[in-house]
């Protein structure tokens, strides 16, 4: 991961000169030193409110960086905007006697659009630079300040954010006037905060942490907020873009969002009122009409990600996403509402963290800087139904991996409320395969082979975008069959709330079975593989963690050649554990097939440390059982 000195992490801190500094490697604690690539010195960070528009963010860091692991804390990125602008940048790199080799400044860097691939415009931009030395290990010492003129985002003090890396000494102090509250949260921090007075009558935090050692990558580890150290800021009267504001709580924090940056923007032309009038007038339930409302702005629009003025925090107008026919997943949202509305149908707009791997805000602390995506919620007395509203394909009332089973606030006239996602189960997250085949005296097989994919699985094949051609090949690539040939494909998606998509396949591949001395020699899991186990890990530290579970079934028949009688082995495994089922089993029956059923189940959750050896073993078993072979020879 790059060392990216976000606008909202900048601190300052007054460290010795240079010259006083040791630098020397010899001066790494030597229990430092194991699963490190790179060992922090020193980071000091310094945030002053001076005022409600006037933030000045000062960070002063050395770290010396041990082998090539980890080349990515070489590379500095300051991203700056018209309200954030970068006082100074100096640095200097050290050998690894602590000498100093080259100086660097702002001069030094590159100025560069903060472009990141899919913004169609944006006015933030970077600064960039990469220091290099000439062997390992080496150090580099920076110092950055930079001033807000706002005071809503205060950030994060996260002073081990990396695997990999050791920090020998981190400081974060919050400086501000008396009378401005600060809110704090303390995630896994061992002290207790420090709070002085310094001579000019401010009011100063200090949180500090040393001798951290260096965390190795873990599989299926949970979010790094369980276990490593983390504080989090908020204001309780701010200034953000020509907005004043206050709040204590998520129901202070979604009403002024509603209040301020949400309620003046959902005003529609009078044509497209009259429009969606006419759409909904002879649909019978609300819900109904909100599912043709969705979908006529699924094939009205297109996420395109716009960062301009207060884009990160406010919609664009709903007048012009009409207009224009695109926006983020703020202005898309909105606009979604903005019908809606002309229906009588009732929204919220939901803040939520989104990605993969699920992240809830927390319910206990609120702050700005939670959220990074807006989703939709319908809240009709029947149900409460949610809304992605930047896919043009994704189902009326379906979420998906993206926001699943977490916390948002849903900004409201009333004020914010904290509501759940659905959460998909295991037994929701299906993907079934169904297959009929037949075994060739070539070794060639040929038949059909029909998967149904539900629950968070039923973007497995999220190819709409795709022409037969390259759908053909990329299957090609997902079951890797040798010799593959897929004579017909065709896709049925039953696109209701708990949505089904459906892969049809006609193939065939020659010499699938491999013959040798009149035996057949036949791998019974045609498509669904499992092809190595996590890794090992010795010592784990943190616990086991299943992000989402899922429940995968195969059921494949080989109508195989007269006279054959199964010489190998049975394959008949059963395995029950907290975190996962897993059985298979392959039979040759009367009616000369050969009969091979699978299902794997994981049970998503957090499971103790202790029982990732377990989890290991379990994979290794599934990775057993798919290699299985069955052996066919002529029966006597």
């Amino acid at each position: 991961m790059k060392l990216i000195l976000s606008l909202l992490l900048l601190a300052a801190l007054i460290t010795p000169a240079a010259a006083q500094n040791n630098y020397e490697i010899a001066a790494i604690p030597k229990d430092l030193l194991p699963y490190a690539s790179a060992v922090v010195r020193k980071m000091d960070e310094r945030t002053e409110v001076k005022s409600l528009d006037n933030t000045v963010y000062h960070l002063k860091v050395a770290i010396t960086i041990l082998n090539d692991n980890g080349d990515d804390h070489a590379e500095i990125v300051v991203p700056y905007d018209k309200s954030n602008r970068i006082r100074y940048i100096k640095g200097v790199v050290y050998d690894e006697f602590g000498k100093p080799v080259t100086k660097f400044t702002d001069r030094n860097f590159s100025d560069e659009s903060y472009a990141d691939g899919f913004s169609l415009f944006t006015d933030n931009r970077l600064k960039h630079f990469r220091a290099t030395s000439i062997s390992y290990p080496f150090t580099i010492e920076y110092e950055v300040e930079t001033t807000s003129k706002q005071s809503l985002n205060l950030g994060n003090w996260h002073p081990n954010p990396y695997t990999g890396t050791a920090v020998q000494s981190s400081t974060c102090q919050f400086v501000c006037k008396p009378d401005f509250n600060l809110h704090y949260k303390e995630l896994n921090y061992p002290g207790k905060v420090a709070i002085s007075t310094d001579a000019s009558g401010m009011k100063v935090y200090t949180w500090s942490v040393s001798n951290l050692k260096a965390i190795r990558s873990e599989p299926y580890s949970p979010d790094y907020e369980r276990y490593k150290t983390l504080v989090k800021f908020a204001p309780e009267k701010f200034y953000y873009e020509g907005y004043n504001g206050s709040y204590t709580n998520w129901n202070e924090l979604g009403k002024w969002q509603y209040e301020n940056l949400l309620r003046s923007r959902m005003a529609l032309p009078t044509e497209t009122e009259a429009y969606i009038k006419r759409l909904t007038d002879t649909i019978k339930t609300p819900k109904d009409k909100a599912k043709a409302i969705y979908e006529y702005m699924q094939h009205k629009t297109r996420y395109i990600s716009v960062q301009v003025g207060i884009g990160g925090f406010q919609p664009f107008l709903a007048a012009d996403v009409d207009r224009l026919s695109y926006g983020d997943c703020k202005a898309l949202v909105n606009y979604t509402q903005a019908l809606l509305k002309v229906a009588n149908i009732e929204s919220y707009y939901c803040i939520v963290q989104a990605g993969s791997h699920k992240k809830s805000l927390l319910t206990d602390f609120a702050s700005m800087e939670q959220g990074n995506h807006i989703i939709l919620c319908l809240p009709f007395k029947s149900d409460t139904t949610w809304l992605e509203c930047t896919s043009q394909r994704i189902p009326f009332g379906f979420l998906g991996d993206f926001t699943d089973d977490r916390w948002v606030l849903a900004c409201t006239p009333s004020g914010g409320k904290l509501m759940h996602t659905p959460r998909y189960t295991a037994e929701q997250n299906r993907q079934v395969c169904i297959a009929n085949l037949t075994l060739k005296e070539t070794g060639e097989i040929d038949g059909s082979m029909n998967t149904t994919f539900e629950g968070t699985q039923y973007e497995n094949r999220n190819d709409d975008d795709r022409d037969d051609t390259e759908r053909v090949k990329k299957l090609k690539e997902i079951y890797a069959i040798n010799n593959l040939e897929i004579e017909t494909l065709n896709y049925k998606r039953d696109k209701k709330t708990e949505p089904v998509n459906q892969e049809n396949i006609r193939l065939n591949a020659r010499d699938y079975a491999s013959l040798s001395s009149g035996k057949y020699f036949v791998t019974v899991n045609l498509a669904n593989r499992m092809r190595r186990p996590p890794r090992e890990v010795r010592n784990r530290t943190t616990d086991v963690y299943i992000n989402r579970g899922y429940t995968d079934i195969d059921e494949i028949t080989y109508n195989v050649p007269a006279g054959l009688k199964m010489e190998s082995r049975p394959l008949l495994v059963s395995i029950t554990k907290p975190f996962g089922k897993f059985t298979a089993t392959a039979v040759l029956n009367e009616k000369n097939q050969l009969v091979y059923k699978r299902k794997l189940q994981m049970i998503d959750g957090h499971y103790p440390k202790e029982s990732y050896q377990e989890l290991v073993d379990f994979f290794q078993a599934v990775v057993d059982a798919d290699d299985y072979s069955a052996i066919l020879a002529k029966a006597n």
